[in-house]
């Protein structure tokens, strides 16, 4: 029922949002990237051009589409929450801004639904107050890699954001969203060496950032489509000692 519904402006409910898993309606605002449209810059594993080429999608999810699936969201299949992600635009905010709106429209709409937003550092620290202040509730800003020869050839565009911003962004959010509730994304397999990963997320937890290290999947029509995942023998090798990790850090789920 709910992929059958279109907007009050006559657009497709399934090109605004979508269901991941049982109760995460989730979407990209912004399908656009200042990272993606120049292949000099843009991450060699992203594939966020690809829907809005194939006609699945739309540019922009204005605040006023995003609150009108939310609420039916809810009503029609029991969301529990929500996740905002969004391309890059060229402006300091880095989508802060865009996601502010957006997050502050579906409050209005569903008070109760928490909502994470995704995006890069911003310029300026005053935008976690802002997008907190807006109803989002949780913030991930994602490094993906490490290493700083990997970030420049994998991330030529994104590591145009040094990763001492990154550093002092984490330490930002953190003070205004709490403890758990920024988080990171780290893909295992791409270079970084297990010992750099976990080193990475004894930092990250010390600051009190959820690291989510999973292993990277290679999308078809992307740079790295030919380039394989890790093996299980790898990923266990990060898996085990980070779950001990995160628990002596006090921010598994159990416990935050």
């Amino acid at each position: 029922r709910f992929y059958a519904r279109h907007t009050a402006d006559c657009v497709p409910y399934s090109h605004i949002a979508t269901l991941h898993g049982r109760d995460v309606l989730a979407t990209t605002v912004l399908q656009t990237c200042i990272r993606y449209e120049s292949r000099k810059k843009t991450c060699q594993f992203c594939s966020i051009g690809q829907s809005l080429a194939a006609g699945r999608t739309i540019a922009h999810k204005t605040p006023e589409q995003l609150a009108e699936v939310a609420r039916a969201a809810v009503e029609l299949d029991g969301v529990q929450h929500m996740v905002l992600t969004t391309g890059t635009p060229a402006t300091p905010d880095r989508g802060a801004a865009v996601l502010t709106d957006s997050a502050r429209a579906i409050k209005a709409a569903v008070p109760h639904l928490p909502i994470q937003a995704q995006c890069e550092p911003p310029d300026d620290d005053a935008w976690f107050q802002r997008m907190k202040d807006a109803g989002i509730d949780t913030l991930g800003m994602h490094l993906e890699v490490i290493g700083d020869e990997l970030r420049q050839r994998l991330l030529p565009g994104k590591n145009e954001v040094p990763m001492a911003r990154y550093w002092q962004a984490f330490e930002a959010a953190v003070a205004v969203f709490g403890r758990g509730q920024v988080s990171t994304y780290l893909l295992a397999g791409l270079g970084d060496s297990a010992a750099t990963l976990l080193e990475a997320c004894q930092r990250l937890l010390s600051l009190g950032v959820y690291p989510f290290v999973v292993p990277f999947v290679p999308i078809a029509g992307t740079p790295l489509e030919s380039h394989p995942a890790p093996d299980a023998q790898f990923m266990r090798s990060l898996l085990e000692p980070l779950g001990a990790m995160v628990s002596a850090a006090g921010l598994s789920a159990h416990d935050i």
